[in-house]
């Protein structure tokens, strides 16, 4: 039997959709801009874990008020509109400090918006049809990173190679038109007002929730920023457009596999989906350290992308799996979300001392063989 989409979360997969265009124009090319400013790997590194930090922190926070107050559109709401107006001050750096500043406070939208967006998507599945509608969001959010790149491309293309401002001009189009899109979106109504008791009880969210995030957590710790992936592939002489052209093809993969991958996890399991995943990364990873030329980088890109259809709408679906209470789910993914962004930092701190002091390599050699131990670990949630 066919499997209709819920209108909301069509339009939250549109406002995801036509954000990460925005966002995906920027931060591909965003590495490339800090280099040309004098930016090493190392403080490139700092720049993306400290930028994913104040996201994370903020992420905890948004989800339990989004509990607490019963309001999930419009916390999700403010967290879009403040990364859009941020997105303006990006024409105006000059220098590697004031881009921290710029992404560091674009971030904290982030922060705000996910959790109670993701808790927003799981109020309108059951058990089964939950993989199917976050593997849809998933893949509407990766159509859109694969047209941010594209765009990108033909815009450094037509105005020039290393003009990644006018990248940053156009990227605004598509970030305030998702906000637009936000509007139409229909909350659910809660059932019934959470008693006292029960709302004190926060963070009794069961031993296989807490276990679950553990592993996640340090899978995390290798799955350091794709910033060092664009950084890396610029080591074989591959032009910016390249680079784009290749995150193109990875998030084309993501894209189209997320939506029946997800749908599987609906009939295998999630656990048994995101082992799989898991081990796609490790792969993936070991790809990128052992690549010797451009061309194979085409293959590890493609690797790359079936790791992400694999797990992301996967391990947010395995949340609502654990976490019944529906009041309590935004709880539960602020801290989903908070483990998973607050490692972004020790995460891209060890990258970029291991890709500026040891060997490029290196830290994709961490993020395989951590990702096949907490590939383990998922086995015993």
């Amino acid at each position: 039997m066919r499997k209709v989409i819920n209108r909301n979360v069509v339009l939250l997969g549109l406002t995801s959709f036509f954000t990460d265009v925005s966002s995906e124009m920027i931060m591909k090319v965003f590495p490339l801009f800090l280099e040309t400013m004098g930016a090493g790997g190392a403080i490139i590194g700092v720049i993306e874990g400290v930028a994913e930090s104040v996201s994370s922190l903020l992420k905890i926070l948004s989800g339990y008020f989004s509990d607490r107050f019963k309001r999930r559109k419009w916390i999700a709401f403010t967290g879009y509109l403040e990364s859009a107006i941020t997105k303006i001050f990006l024409l105006f750096i000059s220098t590697p400090y004031g881009g921290f500043w710029v992404r560091s406070i674009e971030r904290i939208g982030k922060g705000i918006r996910t959790s109670p967006r993701d808790a927003l998507i799981s109020s309108y599945t059951n058990e089964k049809n939950r993989g199917l509608y976050f593997g849809f969001h998933r893949a509407m959010d990766t159509f859109g990173a694969v047209m941010g790149p594209f765009l990108g491309i033909f815009i450094l293309r037509k105005f020039g190679l290393n003009n990644f401002k006018i990248v940053f001009k156009f990227s605004l189009i598509p970030a305030f038109l998702a906000i637009f899109i936000m509007f139409f979106v229909k909350e659910k109504e809660f059932k019934s007002i959470l008693k006292e008791v029960k709302s004190n009880s926060k963070f009794s969210l069961g031993k296989r929730f807490y276990f679950y995030i553990f592993a996640v957590t340090l899978f995390t710790i290798g799955n350091s920023s794709d910033a060092f992936i664009t950084i890396y592939a610029g080591t074989f002489n591959v032009a910016s457009t390249t680079i784009l052209f290749m995150w193109t093809i990875h998030a084309l993969v993501y894209a189209a596999f997320s939506t029946p991958l997800g749908a599987l996890s609906d009939r295998i399991g999630r656990k048994k989906t995101i082992i799989l995943g898991y081990i796609v990364y490790g792969i993936s990873y070991l790809g990128f350290a052992l690549t010797r030329n451009a061309s194979f980088l085409y293959l590890v890109f493609i690797v790359y992308g079936i790791y992400y259809a694999f797990s992301e709408g996967a391990q947010k679906a395995f949340v609502a799996d654990l976490v019944t209470d529906e009041f309590a789910r935004g709880t539960a993914y602020g801290i989903y979300n908070f483990g998973v962004g607050i490692m972004a930092f020790p995460a891209s701190l060890i990258a970029g001392f291991l890709y500026q002091y040891v060997v490029p390599q290196a830290p994709f050699y961490l993020g395989g063989i951590i990702a096949i131990i907490s590939s383990f670990l998922i086995i015993f949630v």
